[in-house]
């Protein structure tokens, strides 16, 4: 079973590395919960490792990331931990740069990712 500190370095290695989508079997619990800050056009939560993946696919193809630089861990008792994603994307569809920031605080239980929050800084 992995500590928090061990999954924190792996996800954030994965996201590093190209391996975002295998590190949704290695690190997430099989009913993983994942909630976004605000509703994208399929509700805000999201249920089980299958739809995180897809929740990524989306991503991958709607939006070609040109720089990420990861802030963290940020440790929180023995099953919390939070990133500081910065990330730079430009939309496929319409050549637009985005430019974000967001928080992610990721719950622990059983050596997996069972809970992921993300937080945005309004524009």
């Amino acid at each position: 079973m992995m500590s928090r500190d061990e999954i924190a370095a792996e996800l954030i290695a994965g996201c590093h590395e190209g391996r975002t989508r295998e590190n949704i079997d290695r690190l997430y619990a099989t009913d993983a919960v994942s909630v976004e800050a605000m509703d994208m056009g399929q509700g805000r939560e999201t249920r089980g490792r299958d739809a995180i993946k897809g929740k990524h696919d989306w991503w991958d193809g709607a939006m070609e990331t040109l720089s990420q630089r990861i802030d963290g861990p940020y440790p929180h008792g023995p099953d919390r931990f939070a990133l500081v994603f910065h990330v730079e994307a430009r939309n496929k569809s319409g050549g637009d740069v985005i430019r974000s920031e967001e928080v992610a605080v990721y719950h622990l239980a059983d050596g997996a990712i069972v809970r992921e929050e993300f937080f945005y800084r309004p524009d």
